[in-house]
């Protein structure tokens, strides 16, 4: 007992150390302190020491798609979200995670291929692949302790693999906020799965999760209370914070074809030493703070912090943190910026951004809202030494990216970065052209 005590005792020491923010549970809570000790060495064992090369396998990968699709007739102009409504004319894959996957018509008799189709920081999420398919069949969340069968609550606290499907469409109101384990796939393909009305996504201390094709709006704080969140634990959670997703000192994540709007907190937080997130094909609007990443300026294990934010499309009625940003290494290639109301890109602490092939239409109506990049709580003196590159991105309505740092970084840097360029940004709206929950139908071309 004495020696229980002594390793309790260690590491609540150990957790106290690192600087933090609410976690949602019990400081003494033992189960919790050792998982996160646990994550912290997931942090280490998941950074990329040289992340300038993963930059450089997704920008190859996404210049050999365009020239893969050159040939399709793809209107440029037309209607943005086709496959949401309806569309079932010929396969448009148009990023490379998409041409991966999603003109095979067989995607649902192979849905494990999903896993292979990951690109940038978050390439090693395989989720629940090779592990059991769960079928959600009931949309209800009424019991936090002992979730019914058949859930998606019960789905994502087992704590073998799984990939996770449904099989209808629903909505699905969440009590509370929904605990993830690690090795889990939520695969919302081939119906339409909202969660809406209530609380949102947790994936606190865990790893290897890919999340695709859900449509996460109008979250709420959940109360808090007795919440189970394995098959062999639960505990108290304190009020949740109302993201839409939160990825709370997690590794391996990735985040895929989601449709976002209208949180109480942000739409997508990574936060306290999370890394190797990719956020790609998103379609985000209607929302104040977008993306957080990094919560704290004390909290400086986010230097080990690197998310990939590809191919989203950032729409109407959006206004600031598209991400905002504090330490760590933040790519954001060929995303298309159509709305903001103060700003895009923002940051504090010193983060490296590297910006490449993005579209950025500043809004018509604000003349003081053109400048793409917000620093904040830093003088001029500190903050010009920080590394925000943007490269190959196209600037319209006065639109304006102020750059800082080494304008030399890269060429100085050739272990970290191998010159290949992102994809050209006058193709931004081909490539995001599908981005959201898309309109699977299974026997057919996604």
């Amino acid at each position: 007992m004495v020696r229980k005590m002594g390793l309790l005792f260690l590491l609540i020491a150990f957790a106290y150390a690192l600087p933090s923010i609410s976690a949602n549970f019990v400081d003494s809570d033992e189960y919790w302190v050792k998982r996160s000790v646990q994550a912290w060495n997931n942090t280490l064992e998941s950074y990329e020491p040289h992340p300038a090369k993963i930059v450089s396998h997704l920008n190859l990968h996404s210049t050999r798609a365009l020239e893969e699709i050159k040939d399709l007739e793809l209107v440029s102009n037309s209607s943005r979200r086709h496959l949401a409504h309806g569309y079932d004319g010929p396969c448009m894959a148009t990023n490379p995670i998409d041409r991966c996957w999603r003109c095979q018509a067989n995607w649902a008799d192979n849905r494990f291929r999903l896993a292979d189709c990951g690109l940038g920081f978050g390439y090693k999420a395989k989720g629940g692949k090779g592990g059991r398919i769960y079928v959600v069949n009931d949309s209800s969340d009424g019991d936090m302790v002992n979730p019914i069968p058949g859930t998606l609550r019960h789905a994502v606290i087992q704590t073998e693999p799984l990939w996770i499907i449904f099989s209808r469409s629903m909505v699905i109101r969440l009590s509370q906020e929904l605990i993830m384990q690690s090795d889990k796939t939520i695969d919302g393909r081939g119906v339409r799965v909202h969660i809406t009305g209530g609380a949102g996504i947790t994936v606190q201390f865990v790893k290897n999760i890919i999340i695709h094709g859900l449509l996460i709006h109008d979250i709420v704080p959940g109360d808090g209370g007795m919440i189970r969140d394995s098959v062999d634990h639960y505990g108290f959670r304190t009020r949740s914070d109302g993201d839409g997703i939160s990825i709370y000192g997690a590794q391996d994540i990735w985040i895929d074809h989601v449709s976002m709007t209208n949180c109480s907190d942000g739409l997508i937080d990574a936060i306290m030493g999370s890394t190797g997130i990719t956020i790609s094909n998103g379609h985000f609007t209607d929302h104040n703070e977008a993306l957080l990443f990094g919560a704290s300026d004390s909290h400086t294990q986010d230097v080990k912090m690197q998310i990939t934010v590809a191919f989203n499309h950032f729409g109407k009625r959006l206004v600031q943190r598209m991400p905002r940003c504090r330490f760590g290494y933040i790519h954001v290639v060929n995303n298309d910026y159509t709305h903001w109301n103060m700003y895009a890109i923002g940051g504090s602490k010193n983060p490296i951004i590297i910006s490449q092939g993005n579209r950025f239409i500043a809004p018509p109506d604000n003349p003081f809202a053109k400048e793409v990049t917000k620093r904040e709580y830093s003088p001029e003196s500190v903050w010009s030494q920080w590394i925000w590159r943007s490269e190959g991105d196209i600037f319209l309505r006065g639109a304006f990216f102020v750059q800082s740092g080494d304008a030399t970084y890269t060429s100085k840097h050739p272990e970290k970065y191998d010159l290949i360029q992102a994809a050209s940004a006058t193709q931004v709206e081909i490539m995001t052209k599908f981005a959201g929950a898309l309109g699977c139908k299974i026997g057919q071309v996604c």
